[in-house]
Order: C-alpha cells, then structure tokens, then sequence
C-alpha cells in the first residue's frame, strides 16, 4: 500500500511544484512595470489644422502641365491614433489621417504640341483626397521617466483627385488658335514599408512631452515616391484615464506615377494637432 501512495502523489507534487513555479513569475510579471511615460493600452481622437502647401504635375494631350507651388488655406483633418504595449518594451502603433479639399489654379506658360511651341493659359479645378494608415510594431528602451521606441511597420497611401480644365493656346508660324476642356478622375493606392522613431519623457504623474519621426519610402511600380513625418508635444492628464495631447507636425507627401502618362503630387502640410486620449 506504502508503494502505491507514494507513486500516486508523486504526480500531484509535480503539479504542485509547477504551480508554484507560475506563481511566482506570475507574482514577478505583476511586479515588474513599463516606463511611467508609457501606456499598456490608448486611443487617441482629434484633428489637425493643417496649412496646406501643393503642386500638381502630369502629362496631357498637349504636353506637360505643372500648377504653381502654392499654399492653399487653412484645413482641419480628422485624425485617430492608437497604441497597445505588450510586456514592458513591445507594443504597436497606429496612425491614420485624411485630407480632403478643392483646389483650383491657372496657369500661363509655354510648351510644345506637335513639334510645335505654343503658349496660352489653362484653367483646372480640381478636388484632391489623401488618406494614410500606419500600422508598426515598437521595441521600447528604457523604464524610467524616459523611454525610446524604434519601429518597423507598413503605412498605406491613396490619393485620388478629381476635377475640369480649360485651355486656351496659340502657336506661331502658322499662327493656330486651341481650345479644349474637359474633366476625369484618378485615383491610386500603395503599400509601402515604414520607419518610426519617438521618445516620450514623464515630467510627473499628469504630464508627458514626446517626439516622434517617421519616414516612408516607395521605389518601383505603378505608384512611388516618399513621406516624411515629425511631431513634438506635451500631454496633460487631466482625469485618471484621460488626457489633452497638443502637437506640432509636419507631413511631407512626395509621389510619383509612372505610365503612358506621368503625374506628381507633391503635398506639405504643417500646422498643430489637438486630440483627446483614453489611456489605460
């Protein structure tokens, strides 16, 4: 009988001896904690108030059009962001924001039709829509008052762009009169690898202040180019779970399409963010 008992509790000490085991690293992953200028969980809701600068290029039936770089007033973009930390230095990040407006410009200049050189004005109104998504992955260093994350990831870009023109050229030798006008749309997507660099300090228990940069860039295909993007702020914790977050950022949108007929977009866009955070 003494033979039997103790072959049937030696399984039940083995179980024991893992409970305690899990215990005590669960105990340990209790204790130990992420940098205090970290969130384990936040969502993040606002707008930025953007100073729109642009330039618009392509290829038409009467050669190569580029409209002025010029400022075209002020804009608010909705704007959401999110992070989730996973452990004390694993966490991920995303972005999105959409920019929306009507443009309209005309220009004078010379070009070539036909062999030919001509000049004249061309008028276009056009609406133009970008959205960007950022999705990366950040390892965190540090689990003092300071913390710097580096991040790999995917963002996603479309840009369509919609609108009428009108022109009016002449050319000499012989003297020739055009007149055309007319409308269309366009639109284009990309995916395109993602680098993210930010540092978040605690100055107490209510106030943070960060930096953040990030580049993208695309080479090859039907769509390409590069966005550049960087932000300073502070936050203020003004409830336990809630917080203001106020920026300032820049957003650099440089694109390229290739094909039969090539075009540029080529957007800047700076200006001050406001959100309201929940944070956990």
């Amino acid at each position: 009988m003494s033979r039997l008992v103790t072959r049937a509790a030696r399984p039940s000490l083995t179980i024991l001896k893992a409970a305690i085991l899990f215990g005590a690293t669960a105990a340990g992953m209790a204790q130990a904690q992420q940098s205090p200028a970290l969130d384990r969980m936040s969502l993040s809701a606002g707008a930025f108030y953007a100073d729109p600068k642009i330039q618009l290029g392509g290829d038409t039936r009467y050669g190569r059009l580029d409209t002025p770089n010029e400022k075209i007033g002020h804009d608010t973009l909705p704007r959401v962001k999110a992070e989730l930390l996973f452990g004390d230095s694993h966490g991920l990040s995303f972005d999105y924001f959409r920019f929306s407006k009507g443009y309209g410009a005309t220009v004078d200049g010379d070009t070539e039709y036909e062999g030919r050189p001509v000049s004249g004005t061309i008028s276009a109104n056009a609406s133009l829509r970008v959205e960007m998504a950022r999705l990366a992955y950040k390892y965190w260093f540090g689990k003092e008052k300071n913390a710097f994350g580096v991040g790999l990831g995917a963002a996603y870009l479309r840009a369509k762009i919609s609108g009428s023109g009108d022109a009016n050229v002449s050319a000499a030798a012989p003297v020739e009169n055009y007149s055309w006008s007319g409308s269309g749309s366009a639109s284009d997507n990309v995916w395109a690898p993602t680098v993210e660099l930010s540092w978040r300090h605690a100055l107490n228990d209510k106030v943070r202040v960060f930096a953040e940069a990030g580049g993208i860039k695309k080479n090859g295909g039907r769509v390409e180019g590069k966005v550049y993007n960087g932000s300073a702020g502070v936050e203020w914790a003004f409830a336990k779970n809630v917080s203001l977050v106020a920026d300032y950022g820049i957003q650099k949108i440089d694109l390229h399409r290739n094909g039969e007929r090539t075009a540029d977009l080529d957007l800047k866009l700076t200006g001050p963010s406001a959100f309201v955070k929940v944070r956990f």
